[in-house]
């Protein structure tokens, strides 16, 4: 069951001027599901988007990253579809053909080029996209196509997720209030050195085209790249952030001016919530965990320290099991790889217990207490290095015995 995660009110979630989204049953990999998602942009929007950083890479990522540079030489994108199923990744030349004939195709019935779609897959690796089926179910998605079928994307976009992920927000820019609606999916094989396993992002806010990669970035760094439920960073992530600029006030020219602050703190919070939504959905997940790291002499080290907690199977499945053995934070925090880490300077807290002092165990901790934390499905691990004023924070949830049933029955 998803931790404190209920699935999105269709009337909740603000339609965003200037995107239309169309959902069909394209059959891909089983009949009766909705598994192709079309997002239909009107002319004059900027588009950005961070993708996964392993090597072995799906064909959709390397075609939407090719289609995404096209931008600059006068070929904005104009849409997005959506395939689930099959990850169309460790497939080769023939996937790359694969997922440029469903360019062709839905370019073809939109009167626009090839180069201004970006194809996104999930699913199943190492197998032939059916892009048959995709090219056949075009049309009917075509024909759905509403501003307000966002959470019918968010069903339309799900794997192995229980339950659809979808949040919205509006802010005050420039005296123009403006909306902002994601929707994100995944549930295991999470570790996204970039941002998430799929993830789009819209605003009817205007802003520049030369800003938006370094919004989406930074949006992605501070909610997706925060998430881990098994460590694996997939083939497939992807992260895309649109903004129509059909909002009335003066275009965002820098996130550091107020207008920029503003807009990129509302989109923040949605982009946490759809981050943490995929951890509270992590597969065979029964808890959420935030694994906060302070006192570092960098981020980056915080980061480190955090993961290796946040990643740790030992940690995860005492989590699971409310065993309040927690040495096994401690030593997750000694290999994370900070060489002159000096043990004599850490605390350690779960929740509001106070575990461990300067390195070692509290002599006011009662095991009854960690273990009272341990019940909880929202837990708190705070790690004090002693050496900074850095900080960062990780979310994770445990593993339980249901995440090894899913995944070794996910392609049966």
């Amino acid at each position: 069951m998803p931790v404190h995660l209920v699935a999105p009110n269709a009337s909740d979630l603000h339609p965003i001027a200037g995107v239309r989204i169309g959902v069909a049953e394209a059959g891909v990999r089983k009949a009766n599901r909705k598994d192709l998602t079309v997002f239909l942009l009107d002319e004059g929007a900027s588009v950005a988007g961070v993708f996964t950083q392993n090597r072995f890479c799906a064909a959709p990522v390397q075609i939407s990253r090719e289609h995404l540079a096209q931008q600059e030489k006068g070929l904005p994108i104009r849409a997005m579809v959506i395939n689930t199923g099959n990850a169309n990744a460790g497939t080769g030349a023939d996937g790359l053909a694969r997922a440029r004939s469903t360019c062709v195709a839905l370019a073809r019935q939109l009167g626009v080029a090839p180069e201004q779609i970006l194809p996104f897959s999930t699913g199943v690796i190492m197998e032939p996209l059916p892009n048959d089926r995709i090219e056949a179910g075009l049309p009917a998605a075509i024909a759905d196509a509403q501003p307000g079928h966002w959470a019918r994307a968010a069903e339309g976009i799900m794997t192995t997720d229980t339950l659809p992920k979808a949040f919205s927000a509006q802010a005050q820019v420039g005296g123009v209030t403006v909306s902002i609606t994601g929707i994100s999916k995944g549930a295991g094989m999470i570790r996204p050195n970039m941002a998430t396993m799929l993830g789009f992002m819209a605003t009817d806010a205007c802003v520049a085209p030369a800003v938006m990669q370094q919004l989406a970035r930074e949006l992605a760094d501070g909610s997706f790249n925060r998430v881990t439920i098994d460590g694996d960073t997939s083939t497939n992530d992807s992260f895309v952030v649109v903004a129509t600029n059909k909002a009335t006030h003066a275009p965002i020219t820098s996130l550091a001016s107020a207008e920029g602050q503003a807009l990129k703190a509302a989109m923040l919070a949605v982009a946490q919530k759809l981050a943490q939504a995929i951890v509270r959905d992590g597969e065979g997940a029964t808890k959420f965990i935030t694994v906060q790291v302070e006192g570092g002499k960098t981020g980056e080290e915080c980061r480190k320290v955090a993961y290796a907690i946040a990643h740790s199977p030992l940690v995860k499945t005492a989590f699971y099991a409310s065993d309040p053995n927690l040495g096994r934070i401690l030593a997750a925090v000694g290999y994370a790889g900070i060489g002159d880490l000096d043990q004599t300077g850490i605390d350690l807290y779960l929740d509001d217990v106070h575990v461990a002092i300067q390195g070692g165990r509290n002599p006011a901790y009662r095991e009854e207490d960690g273990q009272r934390v341990m019940k909880q499905s929202e837990i708190t691990v705070r790690v004090l290095l002693g050496r900074g004023e850095a900080s960062d924070t990780v979310w994770t949830c445990d593993f339980s015995h249901e995440y090894v049933t899913i995944n070794a029955d996910y392609r049966s």
